[in-house]
């Protein structure tokens, strides 16, 4: 069957028989349009005659960018073959197809995209923007133990923002964070965290807190420290320190991680401390340091 003639029917049955919204009927006719359009140009005017190999070379035409077109993103080129195979699922269901050919092509894949991280000495110079003297606020010496312990605990923000006083009372140099799912690991809290952390304790959070909030870190209402203000804590530090990046707090994770691994831990403990569940997960770390080490070497080597 004609693809075009059977795109408008399966167009047809969606708003009629599915009931879907204009918005989502217009995305549909979107996708439809540039695979018929790309059928009719590889001169195919019988969907039966469509193969899978030609399903998959639409998706790489569509990654790859073809006759000037921007090329799509994984993501975007998985949506159009959803859409795709919407209309040769339907053929078949119509009894214009006999073979789903289009169940046998699978989505493009995302690839790995690394995470955003800061040098050393750009996140001592983060951390240090806020002050901790005696000339520093309570909100000062909150923003700095903050910080502090996203980096050297590698804590996700909502694990650091969801502690509770009776969670460091006593520490040790160790905290249990309450990560994804309940699950609960042990990190080691370093030297300069557990000293950001004490003088907030001692010298800020009493004046912050005049209430009965449990909650580590408070704003200066008193309740627990939202995720949007814990952003933009990060964010003034980092126009102090001057880091033109664009960061967030799980910046400061990836860094964390990238660190640990520069400096000779094993992928196996940076996991147990990021909480992953996946050692894979864990090892796009170190695709970031084989790049740091490349780079150096590159540099160094009489040979490179």
């Amino acid at each position: 069957m004609n693809p075009r003639t059977l795109a408008e029917t399966w167009l047809e049955h969606l708003a009629v028989e599915r009931g879907l919204s204009e918005n989502t009927l217009k995305n549909y006719r979107r996708d439809i349009e540039r695979y018929v359009h790309w059928l009719e140009e590889a001169g195919t005017d019988d969907l039966a005659a469509v193969t899978a190999g030609d399903l998959e070379a639409y998706i790489t035409d569509l990654r790859t960018g073809r006759h000037g077109a921007r090329p799509l993103a994984a993501s975007s080129a998985g949506r159009a073959l959803v859409v795709a195979r919407g209309l040769h699922r339907f053929g078949v269901a119509e009894g214009e197809l006999d073979v789903d050919v289009a169940a046998e092509v699978s989505p493009p894949s995302p690839g790995r995209v690394l995470p955003d991280t800061l040098s050393i000495d750009e996140v001592s110079q983060l951390l240090e923007a806020v002050p901790v003297g005696e000339a520093a606020t309570p909100v000062d010496l909150r923003d700095r133990a903050l910080l502090e312990m996203l980096y050297g605990t590698g804590a996700r923000i909502s694990e650091v923002l969801g502690l509770t006083l009776d969670d460091v009372a006593d520490h040790d140099g160790i905290l249990r964070i309450q990560g994804k799912g309940g699950k609960q690991r042990i990190v080691p809290l370093g030297s300069k965290a557990a000293e950001a952390l004490q003088g907030y304790l001692v010298r800020s959070r009493p004046v912050l807190a005049t209430g009965g909030s449990h909650a580590l870190f408070l704003n200066t209402r008193r309740n627990a420290l939202s995720r949007q203000s814990a952003w933009q804590v990060l964010q003034t530090a980092a126009q102090r320190a001057g880091i033109e990046k664009s960061i967030s707090p799980h910046t400061l994770r990836h860094s964390y991680a990238t660190h640990l691994l520069a400096g000779g831990a094993d992928v196996r403990t940076v996991q147990e401390l990021l909480g992953h569940s996946s050692v894979t997960t864990t090892q796009i770390y170190t695709h970031v340091t084989a790049d740091n080490l490349r780079e150096v070497w590159q540099q160094a080597h009489p040979r490179a």
